[in-house]
């Protein structure tokens, strides 16, 4: 189709199944959790389209019944990894030559096969690897992940499209072409649907990718794999190899070829992995585009005018859904402390009523985090606050990791505003409280700005539209994504382009066309349609 000019319309978001009581989805999604609670999985790497065992293994657990294992999972070695460059190496010409819309078609493939086919069995493997909930396994994969494919070719549409304007007797031509190497695609344990954009924004712009997947989600992660496969991607143009990070890092960031980092995780791994790829940059054929997505200190703050029971249940569902696994989690609140007993009364009350265990039982509201040395940092978070004198554990508190990896929803109140859990990613279901005068709120939204090195997510909750607006103002980079009276998380692909500044990446917010942009590497033509035949110019006619 090079001869014709194709506009893909604006998708809508994928709908979000509700699993409710004897609906169909619920049976057939519970039908694919007993199909993947039976089975065990050996999982290789795919590298060029072949699957590569070598024998170094590791195993994939459920962190809510760690005793129960889903799968074996090979290791990629440095040999491995160097395969794996040398594969998207070779499939880069195929690829980033093959027509856009042609390109697009395999993302909507994938998207339509996830939609339908695979719908409820990715969902039961998020759920059954990740230990999410129905809701949060939906919300994630399928549709977060079918969104971002097709957004993807929409908003792909819209920046070949954007051209330079020409001038009588000269065409102007902006040629947006792939990176002159390979992507290095990091994506991390909780969201299935950010494993996928880290590998297919790029691919949509005709990039390769080496694919490290985290090794507490390679089981939702190889399915994807194979729905990549099934739905027409080249063999080579994506490369899946679990294994070590600090044995994949090293040769990555060797390779001369190396021309993009795609990273969602945490900041101290983003930091040593751009060091080492700025140690490196002699290396490189070309300065290699970094794009990351790394923490966040994400904040609730409440102005005297906003409804109690709001901002409770913003509380108890921005913390503490999905356990607090989400870059975006509300981890940190300030409260006036008129409101603070009528708060703590309401987030009281729903914390009493919320169940926690399997994933399989859908009345659990709070799963397991997702493994013991996630367990443990968190405890000891919840530890030192038990012990500190100037905080007090008011709600949870509690955590057991003999059967699954499981921590009570917990509620820390601090009289410092520096207070440790305050200021530090905690990556769990833990909120800290920090109750301030009724007459010092903007002395308290300086504090908020300045207490944490992230710059993620918050929200302000006011019905005083002055209020909102002074928040609005002195918060202006504390969060690069900013919720008016709703909790901090839950961002939707083409309504809230997501990402953060500061400490928490370098917000080319994904789900819009500003992260697309970022794997081009445009060429612009000049043609001039008559060339002058003298050098002379008009100037030169009189002294």
């Amino acid at each position: 189709m090079d001869n014709a000019i194709f506009r893909f319309p604006k998708p809508n978001n994928e709908p979000v199944k509700a699993y409710a009581p004897g609906s169909s989805d619920k049976a057939a999604l519970k039908s694919a959790l007993a199909q993947l609670s039976s089975e065990e999985w050996d999982i290789p790497l795919v590298i060029g389209g072949k699957e590569i065992r070598t024998g170094n293994t590791g195993k994939v657990v459920m962190p809510h019944d760690h005793h129960h294992v889903l799968a074996t999972y090979h290791k990629a070695g440095e040999k491995e990894v160097q395969m794996a460059i040398d594969a998207a190496m070779k499939a880069h010409k195929e690829w980033s030559a093959l027509p856009w819309v042609e390109r697009a078609s395999v993302m909507l493939r994938i998207a339509e096969l996830i939609a339908t086919k695979y719908r409820y069995l990715m969902n039961a493997s998020v759920m059954l690897g990740q230990s999410k909930s129905p809701f949060q396994a939906e919300i994630d994969a399928p549709c977060e992940l079918i969104d971002f494919l097709r957004f993807s070719t929409f908003y792909a549409s819209q920046v070949y499209a954007d051209q330079p304007y020409s001038e009588q007797g000269i065409l102007n031509r902006m040629e947006y072409r792939a990176l002159e190497g390979f992507v290095f695609s990091l994506t991390p344990f909780n969201f299935t649907s950010i494993a996928s954009n880290l590998n297919m924004a790029p691919a949509m712009m005709g990039n390769v990718a080496v694919w490290k997947p985290s090794t507490t989600a390679i089981h939702s992660n190889y399915l994807l794999m194979k729905i990549f496969q099934e739905a027409g991607v080249p063999d080579g143009v994506v490369n899946f190899i679990p294994g070590q990070g600090s044995v994949i890092g090293k040769v990555i960031t060797a390779s001369p070829d190396l021309a993009g980092f795609h990273f969602t995780g945490s900041t101290k791994t983003f930091n040593t992995l751009w060091s080492q790829i700025g140690n490196n940059l002699s290396n490189y054929k070309s300065y290699p585009k970094i794009v990351g997505e790394t923490g966040g200190k994400n904040f609730i703050f409440v102005h005297p005018s906003a409804p109690a029971q709001e901002v409770a249940v913003a509380i108890v569902r921005g913390a503490f859904e999905y356990q607090g696994q989400k870059c975006s989690a509300g981890s940190r609140a300030y409260i006036p402390a008129s409101l603070w007993p009528s708060i703590k009364e309401k987030v009281g009350d729903m914390l009493s009523e919320i169940k926690m265990g399997d994933v399989q039982d859908f009345s659990n509201f709070i799963n397991a985090v997702i493994d013991e040395a996630s367990f443990d940092n968190i405890m000891n978070y919840i530890n030192y606050a038990k012990e500190a004198t100037d905080a007090e554990i008011v709600f949870g508190g509690e955590g057991d990791k003999s059967v699954g990896y499981f921590v009570k929803p917990t509620v820390i109140k601090t009289t410092n505003p520096k207070f440790k859990t305050m200021v530090e990613e905690i990556f769990g279901p833990v909120i800290t409280i920090y109750v301030y005068d009724d007459n010092k709120y903007e002395e308290t939204l300086e504090l908020c700005d300045q207490t944490s090195p992230y710059g993620l997510t918050g929200s302000i909750f006011a019905r005083d539209r002055y209020a909102i607006e002074t928040a609005f103002n002195k918060l202006q980079y504390a969060a690069g994504n900013f919720y008016i009276n709703d909790k901090p998380t839950g961002a939707v692909i083409a309504q809230q382009p997501f990402g953060g500044s500061r400490a928490s990446g370098t917000n080319d917010k994904a789900g819009g066309p500003l992260n697309l942009i970022r794997w081009t590497n445009p060429r612009c033509i000049k043609e001039c349609l008559v060339p002058p035949t003298s050098y002379g110019y008009p100037f030169l006619g009189e002294k």
